[in-house]
């Protein structure tokens, strides 16, 4: 079976440039330019690539970017009090604080300190809580990006057996409870996670199977029906020689074994990342608009 594969990363080019022609417009009618800050504490590899990689997606966006940047040992004061003040500048029109932040800092509690109408992360719980009634909301962008995929290729959900693999708070929850709404996925919804007994047989009568379950190669050739559509939320990395960084990243799917059988499939990388910054400007730009929260 010849499979099509989903290109993140073309997708989230398209899109970005649609979001900089509407920047131009708002701004050559006296509009105010959409303002995005993030909150760096520490040093982590990975948060330092996603930061700077938010950054570049805004200047191509046309957005203004601000980055605050703070140490290891900052307290949770000290972030509280930066929270307090993105909440209060009128310039800043949404921010995020990078995670995970360091194991002294509640990161519960410095969510719920963001104002949610500048939370373009989508993890506040009023956002998360308007989200699973169907209110407008910022919708987190790990999920808002997988359904905008879905739309771009137009793939068929309505009525079709979707399983989720994994049951985290910031892709695997809100998957499903956008997969099951009538106004997105409108699908049936199983979530499985490593403690599910019928893992297999599920995800073998899934016409869609979306994989965030943090395990490389997770999904094998036996778990997947003929003509499935797979989503690949995976990203581990996994230590290889033979690259200069001396790791590859690695999705939840064995590529290679599941690809044949598919109709539809994401790669890793190139596949659902780039469209999770891409849902980030989306966010912004509804920021900026005030288009959910006047």
């Amino acid at each position: 079976m010849e499979y099509q594969l989903i290109d993140g990363k073309a997708t989230a080019t398209a899109i970005k440039q649609q979001i900089a022609e509407e920047v131009k417009n708002i701004v050559a009618n006296g509009g105010k330019q959409p303002h995005l800050a993030a909150v760096l504490v520490g040093h982590d590899g990975g948060s330092e690539t996603y930061v700077k990689n938010k950054v570049l997606s805004c200047e191509q966006c046309g957005f203004k970017s601000t980055l605050f940047r703070y140490e290891e040992n900052t307290t949770e004061e000290e972030l509280l009090a930066c929270v307090d003040r993105l909440n209060k500048d009128e310039d800043v029109d949404g921010f995020i604080i990078q995670l995970p932040l360091p194991k002294h800092i509640d990161e519960q509690k410095i969510i719920m300190a963001i104002d949610y109408r500048k939370d373009v992360d989508g993890f506040h719980p009023i956002n998360v809580g308007r989200m699973a009634i169907g209110l407008p909301c910022f919708i987190s962008a790990t999920p808002l990006g997988i359904l905008t995929l879905l739309q771009h290729y137009h793939i068929e959900t309505s009525g079709k057996k979707c399983v989720v693999l994994g049951r985290s708070n910031i892709v695997g929850k809100p998957m499903a409870q956008l997969m099951m709404q009538k106004q997105f996925g409108d699908s049936t919804v199983t979530v499985c996670h490593s403690h599910s007994a019928t893992l297999k047989e599920e995800c073998r009568e899934a016409d869609i199977i979306i994989a965030a379950i943090g395990r490389p190669d997770f999904v094998t050739a036996d778990m997947v029906k003929k003509g499935a559509v797979v989503i690949d939320v995976g990203t581990t990395r996994v230590p290889d020689a033979t690259r200069k960084s001396g790791f590859r990243l690695s999705g939840d799917v064995k590529f290679d074994e599941v690809a044949p059988l598919c109709s539809y499939i994401t790669p890793v990388p190139g596949g659902v990342g780039p469209m999770t910054i891409c849902s980030l400007m989306k966010n912004t730009l509804a920021a900026g608009k005030k288009e959910y929260y006047k």
